[in-house]
């Protein structure tokens, strides 16, 4: 028998599949660590690790750097470093994982 942690408590129950609620936070826990680019409301781009989220979709990035939105392509200027930062997820309008982390994920799980 597996055990279930539902939001009343834990209960017990037989269960042949894995929930949906489970594969998503398994999925959320492969991507801690990788580089994320967050494009927000406002246009702005934050680009860091991902530490962790929340119920709320807010999301914590290590290390971050901001990138504005620019008008003009030769007018990219240099990132602003933030370092840990908080995007509300009312304002995350795209989440993208690096696909060099990603690889490297790939990679790892296939030496061991």
């Amino acid at each position: 028998m597996a055990t279930m942690i539902e939001e009343n408590g834990p209960s017990t129950h037989e269960q042949s599949e894995v929930s949906p609620s489970s594969q998503a936070r398994q999925k959320l826990e492969g991507l801690l660590n990788k580089n994320m680019r967050i494009r927000m409301t406002d246009g702005r781009t934050l680009v860091g690790l991902f530490l962790c989220t929340d119920r709320d979709c807010n999301v914590i990035l290590g290390s971050a750097q901001e990138f504005l939105k620019s008008t003009d392509i030769f007018s990219q200027g240099e990132p602003r470093v933030l370092g840990l930062a908080m995007i509300p997820g009312h304002h995350v309008v795209s989440i993208e994982v690096e696909a060099d982390s990603l690889e490297d994920t790939q990679r790892f799980g296939a030496n061991r």
